[in-house]
C-alpha cells in the first residue's frame, strides 16, 4: 500500500481546525511527521516547542476549515 503524504496533510489540517482554540491554536497530538510537513507548507508554525498547542497561519487557518468542510461534512 502507497500511502500519499498531501493527503495525510490534509486530513491532519481539517482534524486541526476541529480542535481549534484562542481563534488559531490546535492541540498538536498528531504524527510528528505530517506536522513537520504542514509547517515546511507554512500552515502552521514550528511544532518543535514545548508548548501543547499549534498556531495556524492565516493560510493555514482558512485551509484548514475549507478542508474540514469538505472531508467531514454533508452539503445542506
Amino acid at each position: 500500500m502507497k500511502v500519499i503524504p498531501d493527503k495525510i496533510d490534509d486530513a491532519v489540517l481539517a482534524l486541526l481546525w476541529l480542535t481549534l482554540h484562542d481563534e488559531r491554536r490546535a492541540w498538536k497530538g498528531f504524527d510528528w511527521n505530517a506536522l513537520d510537513r504542514l509547517h515546511k507548507k507554512g500552515l502552521i508554525d514550528d511544532p518543535q516547542n514545548k508548548a501543547k498547542a499549534v498556531v495556524l497561519t492565516d493560510e493555514g487557518l482558512h485551509r484548514a476549515e475549507a478542508l474540514f468542510k469538505e472531508l467531514f461534512t454533508q452539503p445542506s
